[in-house]
C-alpha cells in the first residue's frame, strides 16, 4: 500500500487549489419521490433562465453553485411533475425537493433522455443510463423483462448467442465485463444456462453501462462496467407487485420499518419448468430437476439528517438434473453494507463493506464412471470514497480500497471403486490494494474535462506451489513458495475524457483510458458457461491490459425529442489469454500449461438514434466493428478473428402507444454470424474419421436476424389499491431458423462425404404474463 499512497497524495496536491468565488452561494439537498420517499437518481435542477444546473447522484443528492440573489429554479425528473421555485440566496443553503409522479405514470413508456451519462455537455461518453421504464416494454424470450437482454440492443454490445445473457463489449469477451450489483461483483449473470439473467427487474432501480471513458473509481475489467443499483424500499407505505409468466413468477414487497426513517425491500423469483416435468407420466421424469430462483433484499435507515445506512443482499441458484446420470448446480451470493455521510454541503463519503461469492458443482454418474467437480470464488472488499464539490466548475472524487480474493479451482472427487482419480488443486489467493483520484473540471462554458488516475497493487499470495512449463505446455519444474507475497503487479491507469460544445445542441467528445485485469475467465467453448474456470494472475499469468481511445459526435434536436450520436473507438489489448487446441482446464493442476498469451486489437464505429417523446418512442443502434487476436502457437502466429468478431450489428426497438390501454412493442435484430473454427479436412484412424483443423476462427456462422413483438394491455379500471396488466409476446415472430451451432457428420449414404448441419435452439415462441401491483 505504501507504494500507492505517494501517487494519490501527489495528484491530490495538484488538484487541490480550487477557489470559490465570494459572490457565489452553494445550494445542496436531496430530490425524492413524494409518494415513496425514494431518492431520484438523475433528477435535474437548474436555473430557469439558462442551462446552469446539475443532476442528482444515486442517493438523490445534488450540489450546485449559484450567484447571490433571487434565483428561479426548475426541478424535474422523467415521469414526475416539474417544480418551479423561487429562492433568495444570500448564503449557502440546504434545500430538499419532493416530486409527485404524473397521474398517468403507470402507462408512461419512456426511453430516458440523456439527462444522465450521455448529456450533450457531459464529457462522460460511451455510457448508457437505463431505468426500469426503459426495459419493461422490450419484447424478450419467454416474456421475462431482462436488463441484460436490453443492453444487448445497444451499440457496441453484442449478444453471446441465441437467448444468452452473456454479452461482449467492443470486441472484448464475456469475462472482461465487470458486473456490479450494489457494488458487489456478480461472476455469472445467468439462469438456465443463459436464457435468463440473474437480475430480477422488479428489484432494480437503475443501470449504468460504461463502454469507454470508464471513470477512475472503477477497475478490474478491461471491456466494460455494468453498474446496477437496487431499489431502496418505500419509506411511506407498504406496497407490492409481481407477475405470473409461462416460465417463472415473481413477487416484490416493500414498505416502511419506521415511518420516514427506514424501509425494507424483498423480492423473489422462481421458475417452475420442473413442475411440468413432474406432470409427465414417466418414472424417468420423477428424478429430474430444472429450476432457478433468486432473492433480493435491502434495508435502508436514516440515521440522522446527514447519515444513511444501506444493507443489501442477493442470493440465486440454478439446478439442472437428469435422472442420476447428470447434475449441475451453480449460484451467486452478494452482500453490501454502505454508510453514506454528508459531512457538509460540499463533502460527502461512502464507506462500504462488500462480499461476493460464486460456486458450481457438476457430476456424472453411470456404470462406467462416477465423479463430481466443484469450484468456488470468494472475495471481500472494503472501500472508502469521498466526493468534494468545490464549486460549480470543480468536483474531486477520491477513494481507497482493499479487495481479498480466493479461488478454489475445480476439484475432482469420485467413489473409491471408480476409475477416475480424485484431484485436489491448491487454492489461489490474491489481494488488490488500490486507490483513485479524479477531477471534474469545467474551465470554460463550452469545455468540460474529467481526468484522474486509478492506482493499484495486486499481490499474488504465496504458500502454494508454482510451476514452470516448456513451450509445449509441459511442466518442467515446480517450486513451493512459502512467503506471504509471491509477486507484486503494480499498475497506474490514467483516465481522461473531455467534451467541447460546438453549439447549444451538439458537442464533440474524446476519451482515453487504460485498465488492467487480474481475474481471468478461461473457456474452450463458444459460450460462457457456469463451469468456466476462473484464475488469478500468477507468476505465469500476467494481468490483461487495454488502452482505449474514443472520439464521438453528439447532437440533440431543438425540442430534445431526438438524440443522435456516433462514436469511433480503437482498443489495443495486451497479455490476452487463449487455450491450446484440445486443452483440459477442469481439475488440472497444470492448467497454466494449457494457456497461450498474445495481443489483440479492436476497432469500430457506433451509431445511435433515439426518439424520446411522442406516441412512438424507441431507438436504432448500429455497430460496424472488427476484433482480432495474435498468439504464438495459434494460426501460425498470424492475426485471426476473435470469436466475438462481428462486422455488422443492428438493432431496432420501437414502442407505440396505441391508446391509453394498449402499448405495442417490437424489436428487430440483425448481425453478421460469429467467427468459428470449422474442420478443413479429415483422416482415418483405426477405421474412424477424425477431423483436423487449420485456421482459427476462419469461418462464419450464418447471419442472424429475428423479430420480436409484444402488446401490453393496461385497462386502468382497477381499484386504487390494486392494479394489473397483461403482456402478450411473440419471440422470433417469423420463425427464423437461426443456427445455435454448426456440427459435422458423415453422410448417411456415403461415409466418404462430410456434411454440415445446423442445430436450431428456438423457433417461434409465444408468451403471456400477468403483472399486478397493490
Amino acid at each position: 500500500m505504501s507504494s500507492i499512497i505517494p501517487y494519490i497524495f501527489s495528484l491530490t496536491i495538484v488538484l487541490s487549489p480550487l477557489l470559490v468565488s465570494a459572490q457565489q452561494t452553494f445550494l445542496s439537498g436531496t430530490i425524492r419521490d413524494a409518494m415513496t420517499g425514494k431518492p431520484l437518481n438523475g433528477a435535474i435542477i437548474k436555473r430557469a433562465k439558462d442551462s446552469i444546473g446539475t443532476t442528482t447522484n444515486p442517493q438523490g443528492h445534488y450540489h450546485i453553485m449559484l450567484p447571490k440573489g433571487v434565483q428561479q429554479l426548475t426541478v424535474s425528473y422523467i415521469g414526475y411533475q416539474q417544480q418551479t421555485v423561487t429562492i433568495e440566496l444570500q448564503q449557502d443553503l440546504a434545500k430538499d425537493f419532493a416530486l409527485k409522479p404524473l397521474a398517468n405514470r403507470i402507462d408512461e413508456v419512456v426511453v430516458s433522455a440523456k439527462e444522465k451519462g450521455e448529456a450533450i455537455d457531459d464529457p462522460q461518453m460511451s455510457t448508457v443510463h437505463l431505468n426500469m421504464k426503459d426495459i419493461k416494454d422490450v419484447p424478450v424470450l419467454f416474456g421475462e423483462k431482462d436488463l441484460v437482454k436490453t443492453i444487448q440492443l445497444l451499440p457496441g454490445v453484442q449478444s453471446g448467442g441465441e437467448g444468452s445473457t452473456s454479452f461482449h463489449v467492443r470486441g472484448g469477451d464475456g469475462g472482461q465485463n465487470l458486473i456490479l450489483l450494489d457494488q458487489a461483483t456478480v461472476y455469472n449473470a445467468s439462469h438456465l444456462l443463459g436464457f435468463f439473467s440473474t437480475f430480477n427487474s422488479d428489484a432494480i432501480k437503475d443501470v449504468q453501462l460504461y463502454k469507454g471513458g470508464i471513470p477512475a473509481q472503477f477497475g478490474g475489467r478491461i471491456s466494460s462496467v455494468l453498474d446496477i443499483s437496487m431499489l431502496d424500499g418505500n419509506k411511506e407505505r407498504f406496497s407490492g407487485e409481481g407477475g405470473l409468466g409461462i416460465i417463472a413468477s415473481r413477487l416484490k414487497l416493500e414498505g416502511p420499518i419506521a415511518q420516514d426513517k427506514s424501509s425494507f425491500l424483498f423480492s423473489a423469483r422462481r421458475s417452475y419448468a420442473d413442475s411440468f416435468l413432474k406432470l409427465a407420466k414417466s418414472k424417468d421424469m420423477d428424478n429430474n430437476s430444472l429450476y432457478f430462483y433468486d432473492l433480493n433484499a435491502k434495508l435502508s435507515f436514516n440515521l440522522g439528517k446527514k447519515t444513511n445506512l444501506y444493507l443489501s443482499g442477493y442470493h440465486g441458484k440454478d439446478k439442472l438434473k437428469y435422472s442420476d446420470l447428470f447434475n449441475i448446480a451453480w449460484g451467486n451470493t452478494t452482500a453490501t453494507a454502505r454508510l453514506h455521510h454528508q459531512f457538509s454541503e460540499k463533502i460527502s463519503s461512502n464507506t462500504s463493506l462488500i462480499y461476493s461469492g460464486f460456486h458450481y458443482q457438476a457430476g456424472v454418474s453411470s456404470e462406467q464412471i462416477d465423479f463430481q467437480v466443484a469450484s468456488k470464488i470468494r472475495n471481500v472488499n472494503a472501500k472508502q470514497d469521498f466526493s468534494y464539490y468545490a464549486n460549480a466548475n470543480n468536483t474531486i472524487r477520491l477513494g481507497i480500497g482493499a479487495l481479498a480474493q480466493a479461488i478454489r479451482p475445480a476439484n475432482l472427487s469420485s467413489d473409491e471403486n471408480q476409475s477416475v482419480n480424485p484431484t485436489a488443486i491448491e487454492s489461489q489467493r490474491g489481494v488488490d490494494l488500490g486507490g483513485y483520484v479524479s477531477h471534474e473540471w469545467k474551465p470554460t462554458a463550452g469545455l468540460s474535462i474529467h481526468y484522474g488516475i486509478h492506482v493499484h497493487d495486486f499481490m499474488v499470495l504465496g504458500k502454494r506451489t508454482f510451476y514452470q512449463f516448456d513451450k509445449n505446455g509441459n511442466p518442467i519444474s515446480e517450486k513451493r513458495d512459502n512467503s506471504q507475497i509471491a509477486k507484486h503487479y503494480i499498475n497506474l491507469e490514467p483516465r481522461l475524457s473531455a467534451s467541447l460544445m460546438l453549439d447549444e445542441r451538439s458537442s464533440l467528445k474524446v476519451s482515453y483510458n487504460r485498465i488492467v485485469q487480474n481475474l481471468h475467465q478461461l473457456t474452450n467453448t463458444t459460450a460462457s458457461l457456469p463451469t468456466d474456470q476462473y484464475v488469478l494472475s500468477s507468476l505465469n499469468i500476467k494481468p490483461q491490459r487495454v488502452d482505449q481511445a474514443v472520439l464521438g459526435y453528439f447532437r440533440t434536436s431543438t425540442n430534445k425529442q431526438y438524440d443522435f450520436s456516433v462514436e469511433a473507438y480503437y482498443k489495443r489489448l495486451g497479455n490476452q489469454i487463449d487455450v491450446r487446441n484440445g486443452a483440459t482446464l477442469q481439475a488440472n493442476a497444470h492448467f497454466e500449461g494449457e494457456l497461450l498469451y498474445g495481443i489483440g486489437r479492436a476497432y469500430g464505429l457506433e451509431g445511435y438514434l433515439r426518439k424520446n417523446s411522442g406516441r412512438l418512442k424507441g431507438w436504432i443502434s448500429y455497430t460496424l466493428s472488427k476484433s482480432r487476436r495474435k498468439f504464438n502457437g495459434i494460426n501460425e502466429g498470424k492475426w485471426f478473428n476473435a470469436r466475438q468478431d462481428r462486422t455488422h450489428d443492428l438493432a431496432i426497438v420501437a414502442n407505440y402507444a396505441l391508446s391509453k390501454s394498449w402499448t405495442l412493442s417490437g424489436t428487430f435484430v440483425f448481425n453478421t454470424g460469429n467467427a468459428v473454427t470449422f474442420p478443413s479436412g479429415k483422416y482415418l484412424v483405426n477405421g474412424k474419421s477424425v477431423f483436423y483443423y487449420t485456421e482459427r476462427n476462419g469461418y462464419r456462422m450464418p447471419d442472424y436476424h429475428r423479430l420480436d413483438l409484444s402488446a401490453t394491455y393496461d385497462p386502468h379500471k382497477t381499484s386504487k389499491r390494486f392494479h394489473s396488466s397483461w403482456t402478450i409476446g411473440v419471440y422470433n415472430a417469423y420463425n427464423r431458423k437461426n443456427a445455435y451451432t454448426i456440427d459435422f457428420r458423415e453422410n448417411e449414404h456415403n461415409p466418404n462425404l462430410t456434411e454440415a448441419y445446423k442445430i436450431v435452439l428456438f423457433g417461434i415462441i409465444p408468451s403471456v404474463t400477468w403483472n399486478f401491483k397493490f
